[in-house]
């Protein structure tokens, strides 16, 4: 198997289970991305350039309520990128050796400067850290899993794809409260859910994990009880 032929195989064993890639927009999506010559590293990078726009969006947002409504759009196309790299590497074959790298770490970035941002827009900016910290850590857990051999656990209830949407129903309601009462609770309860949610997330992650290594003991006991009396 040659390098780049091991890049996308990583790369589909780490995709999250999506119903978006089987939309028609994303079709239409790919079939235009694959007329040009990006890669899917290079879509990862645009990634991250969504997630800056979208935080710096938001801090700006102080002086404009309606650049909530760009920081929306944004984190909306970032989630885009993260899926069509994906579907470039993969069924368009622009895979290459580093593409499960490219496949994790500007995730974790774009996390961090969309919730940080985000905690520094309302004032809150611990909790804005606190979320982008939860975030981390649930990623580190799932592919944790994979290196326990127990495959990575998407499950939520605040995976990725949960936290930015959670974060884009506050960005959305934020301008309409900033005008009506001059404050911006939406998106401050909505990073204390990220939080709420990322812990519980933790939990059910870490206790299938535990779960499925005791079962692992146990059933390793039972073979080594078998060839034990076989002597």
């Amino acid at each position: 198997m040659d390098a780049k032929v091991a890049g996308e195989h990583a790369e589909t064993m780490m995709r999250r289970p999506l119903k978006s890639r089987s939309t028609g927009w994303a079709s239409w999506l790919l079939r235009l991305l694959l007329k040009t010559r990006l890669s899917a590293n290079q879509i990862s990078a645009v990634g991250i350039l969504f997630a800056a726009c979208g935080a710096a969006a938001m801090i700006w947002a102080s002086q404009s309520p309606i650049l909530w409504w760009v920081a929306a759009v944004f984190v909306q196309l970032r989630l885009v990128a993260n899926l069509m790299d994906g579907l470039v590497a993969v069924e368009g074959g622009r895979g290459g050796p580093t593409g499960a790298i490219w496949n994790e770490a500007p995730d974790r970035l774009e996390d961090s400067l969309l919730l940080v941002a985000a905690g520094y827009a309302v004032d809150v900016a611990w909790l804005g850290w606190l979320a982008a910290l939860m975030a981390a850590f649930t990623a580190y857990v799932r592919l944790l899993g994979a290196t326990f051999d127990l495959g990575q656990d998407f499950r939520g209830p605040m995976a990725k794809p949960h936290r930015m949407a959670v974060l884009t129903a506050g960005a959305i309601l934020a301008p309409l409260e900033a005008w009506v009462f001059g404050s911006l609770w939406a998106p401050t309860i909505a990073l204390g859910v990220v939080v709420v949610g990322a812990a519980l997330t933790l939990l059910r992650r870490i206790g299938r994990q535990g779960v499925l290594l005791s079962r692992r003991g146990a059933d390793d006991e039972g073979v080594f009880g078998r060839e034990g009396g076989l002597d």
